[in-house]
Order: C-alpha cells, then sequence, then structure tokens
C-alpha cells in the first residue's frame, strides 16, 4: 500500500516530524529524515491493525488529499 506522508522539521527540539493526513492522528518522528521515515511506516502498520476491516475500508477508499492549479 501507498500512503502520502507529511515529513517537517521540528526547529524547536531538533529532528523531524512526520503524519499520515490519510489515518488522522497517525504521527511519528526520528533524528533525521530516514528515521522518521522509517518511523512512520511503523505507526501506519499499528494504525491500520487497530482498525477494524470495515473502517479499514473506509480510510482507503476516501481520498485524503487533491492537486489544485492556482494562478498567481
Amino acid at each position: 500500500m501507498h500512503f502520502k506522508v507529511v515529513l517537517e522539521e521540528d526547529e524547536e527540539v531538533g529532528g523531524y516530524v512526520v503524519s499520515c493526513p490519510g489515518l488522522p492522528g497517525c504521527f511519528s518522528q526520528g533524528d533525521t529524515m530516514e528515521e522518521a521515515l522509517e518511523n512512520i511506516k511503523e505507526a501506519i502498520q499499528a494504525c491500520l491493525e487497530s482498525l477494524a476491516e470495515d473502517e479499514l475500508m473506509t480510510y482507503l477508499t476516501k481520498p485524503s488529499s487533491r492537486v489544485v492549479d492556482v494562478v498567481a
């Protein structure tokens, strides 16, 4: 499965914070980008395992993001 994640540098504490918009409440962190990305994979797996089968289908079939064109 493929999930979009958002990776942000934590300027206050250091390291990186990462979230998965397609799974509300699914967050992780790491000291490096690579560590944060590995940690979010584990967090996504844990989130998916905790969902009932019908909930899982709801999350996997609803769109979590869109791309729009903006004229500036």
